[in-house]
Formats: structure tokens, sequence, C-alpha cells
């Protein structure tokens, strides 16, 4: 909902007609599409960068 009304600035009647699929997609021209989860490697890599 706070994308749909603060990001996107959609009044209320049009954001409760959006399908889960349009919000998703709206979702990804804002934020561009997802990243992968962290994964061991990665993790290991931050904690050798940062390592406090």
């Amino acid at each position: 909902m706070a994308f749909g009304f603060g990001r996107l600035r959609l009044a209320a009647r049009d954001f409760w007609a959006l399908t889960p699929r349009e919000l998703a997609a709206a979702m990804r021209a804002v934020a561009g599409p997802a990243r992968r989860p962290l994964d061991r490697a990665g993790l290991a890599g931050l904690m050798a960068r940062f390592p406090d």
C-alpha cells in the first residue's frame, strides 16, 4: 500500500483495482528486477572485507 499510494501516487480506487501481477510489474519498473539472495560465498566475502 505504501508503494502504491506513496511512490506511484495512485488513488485508492486505482490501487484496489490493480491485480497482484500488475502491482508487481509496477514495482519492477521502478525498482528493477529482483536480486538473488545472498549465498554462503557472498556472505564469506562480505565478512572478509568487513571483519568488524
